[in-house]
């Protein structure tokens, strides 16, 4: 027998609307207790809305529920002390395009394509062809089937179109949401015209010294036709062409034309702002939100709030600039609190607090190599050694994982048991009444038990960690014994201390020059050493051949499920293709803001 939910009937409407009887419930519950068949309620009769709220380049250390003393996030905290609060929660990727592809679809990313062995392992342009496959299952997807309103507010970065211009073959309509309001790339630099470049920056650092060379040889081309001709006209013509070709490639070298391609706002199919305004940004996320839970409130609903924060260029409204100790990056962090206080105070007016399954955390660790000068812009990983793009070291994918529902979640828990990102789709397919696809392999496990605690242990035994296409380092939780063994086969060669983790580059490298192989691997005892500070021997761990011959055949029998699939991030896939970039009025100066006459709401601290 399974009861019905708690006896708090935050939203009685609704409970009426679904055919249960409210004015039972205290005999209902005295029954179950004493037969002792009581049981939390899942995904029975009673379908929960689903609150999934995602952070960007968030490290698990800038949270006050994860240690930070310093930065002010007491409505994350909030939903950490009324729920149950993971710490070995691991992302797939520590990249934001593969590591939201394995969010979205609970499977490695590599099996869908959205991972690359090495250059471009994110998404550049929404003028590119590659994205997330049409084919592919999102939970979004799923529960629409099972008489979910979905909507997905925020940052996408998995694509846009296929073939042509209004395909949308990548868009979030195209994958299971019936609502889409945000970013369809990623905040970068160049959203921000003040901001050095960072999209191709290399590229267009070259092209631009291209560019001066070319328009000697084509002004000195140019006079020389010019002096043979007799038509003025030809003249013209030839002179503006040549100006105009000029034009084109010094704006594509600097970063007017990417700023104004990638930094756009959609409203489903229609864009909106062409390019953004970041500074009203926050402002319109937050009332999208609102607004959606207002409109959904009978629900039930799916609404993953994708958040642009903290993502560089860290553009942060005058309300919280300089409020923080820990500067522009403080700042920020503390704007975005703000912004998930305002989502779940949505929640909690319209009485969906006890009827609304909550979950927090970022897609992948904090950025080490984003600096300003002295000034670091990326967020602080606690304990753990690496960061953003660092393959398997435990800064890059160890993120915040809090989870609320009052009445079926313990309020207060603290669960130490390895956990991925993965597993959030399995677990929301699972509340939402649906079904696992059963063509495909999915890599995520369900952690409806595990919060519950009815299950003492995840159900990950072995949790495997990709640089891109590469395998990198693997993880073995003995559960017999509690122990937690990490594997290391390739590492990033980064330096923790100074200007930057990897000197010259971005993101640090998945392979060549940058990485290390090990031969024999390294290996740690996260149980007893987190920080993975000191690798263990066959002289300090008896269990050192055993252990790596365990995880050795692990890492064999998961290669085993892997099947080639076209690569979505290859070169042609990644290039910007003039008939793909999404545009507002005329191509190519592509210009609109549809949101205009909205006035933001003024926060306050």
């Amino acid at each position: 027998m399974s009861c019905p939910p708690a006896p708090t009937f935050p939203d009685t409407a609704r409970v009426h609307a679904r055919g249960d009887v409210g004015e039972c419930f205290p005999v209902l519950l005295t029954t179950c207790l004493l037969l002792s068949v009581c049981e939390l309620s899942t995904a029975g009769d009673f379908k929960p809305n689903i609150l999934l709220i995602m952070a960007d380049d968030l490290g698990i250390g800038d949270l006050g529920c994860y240690g930070n003393g310093t930065l002010r996030t007491p409505n994350i905290d909030r939903l950490a002390k009324e729920g149950v609060r993971l710490t070995q929660h691991l992302a797939a990727a520590p990249l934001c395009t593969p590591s939201r592809a394995a969010f979205l679809t609970g499977r490695h990313s590599f099996r869908s394509g959205m991972e690359a062995s090495n250059g471009y392992r994110a998404l550049q342009w929404n003028g590119g062809s590659g994205g997330l496959p049409p084919n592919e299952t999102t939970f979004a997807r799923i529960l629409q089937q099972h008489g979910y309103s979905t909507g997905l507010i925020g940052k996408w970065h998995q694509g846009v179109n296929c073939e042509s211009r209004n395909d949308h073959c990548h868009h979030p309509l195209n994958h299971g949401f019936d609502y889409f309001y945000g970013m369809p790339f990623t905040l970068v630099n160049d959203c921000q015209p003040s901001k050095p470049p960072e999209v191709d920056a290399a590229v267009r650092a070259k092209l631009h010294l291209y560019t001066q060379v070319m328009a000697l040889g084509i002004l000195t081309l140019a006079a020389s036709k010019i002096s043979g001709l007799t038509s003025v006209s030809w003249k013209v013509v030839l002179g503006v062409a040549s100006l105009g070709f000029l034009f084109f490639i010094s704006w594509y070298a600097s970063f007017g034309f990417v700023r104004r391609w990638n930094c756009i706002l959609m409203r489903n199919h229609e864009i909106t702002e062409q390019p953004m305004v970041l500074e009203r940004t926050a402002h319109q996320m937050r009332k999208e939100a609102v607004s959606y839970i207002e409109r959904n409130k009978h629900g039930p609903f799916l609404l993953f709030v994708s958040l642009l924060h903290v993502h560089i260029p860290l553009v942060t409204t005058k309300d919280f600039l300089g409020k923080s100790s820990h500067g522009l990056y403080g700042d920020n962090v503390e704007e975005m609190d703000w912004l998930v206080g305002e989502i779940l105070n949505a929640i909690e007016e319209n009485g969906l607090k006890n009827t609304t399954f909550t979950y927090f955390t970022s897609d992948h660790g904090g950025h080490l190599e984003v600096r300003d000068e002295q000034i670091q812009l990326g967020g602080w990983n606690g304990i753990y050694k690496g960061g953003k793009g660092m393959g398997g070291w435990e800064g890059g994918i160890r993120v915040p994982g809090i989870f609320r529902w009052p009445g079926e979640l313990p309020a207060g828990r603290v669960i130490d048991e390895p956990t991925s990102l993965m597993d959030i789709y399995p677990t929301v397919v699972q509340l939402g009444g649906g079904q696992l696809p059963q063509d495909r392999v999915i890599d995520g496990r369900s952690l409806v038990s595990l919060l519950q605690g009815a299950a003492g242990h995840s159900a990950h035994e072995f949790l495997f960690h990709y640089c891109g296409s590469s395998l990198h380092a693997a993880r073995w939780h003995q559960k017999d014994s509690g122990r937690l063994w990490k594997v290391h086969y390739t590492t990033p060669q980064f330096h923790p201390k100074g200007a930057g983790a990897c000197y010259g580059r971005g993101v640090c490298p998945c392979s060549g020059e940058g990485v290390t192989h090990h031969s024999p691997p390294l290996l740690f005892d996260l149980s007893r050493d987190p920080s993975e500070a000191q690798p263990l021997s066959p002289d300090s761990e008896p269990l050192y051949h055993a252990v790596i011959a365990r995880v050795d055949k692990a890492v064999l029998d998961h290669r085993k499920t892997l099947q080639p699939v076209p690569p979505q991030f290859s070169l042609a896939n990644i290039l910007w293709k003039p008939w793909l970039q999404p545009c507002c009025g005329t191509f190519p100066f592509c210009s609109c803001d549809r949101d205009g006459d909205s006035s933001p709401q003024t926060p306050g601290p």
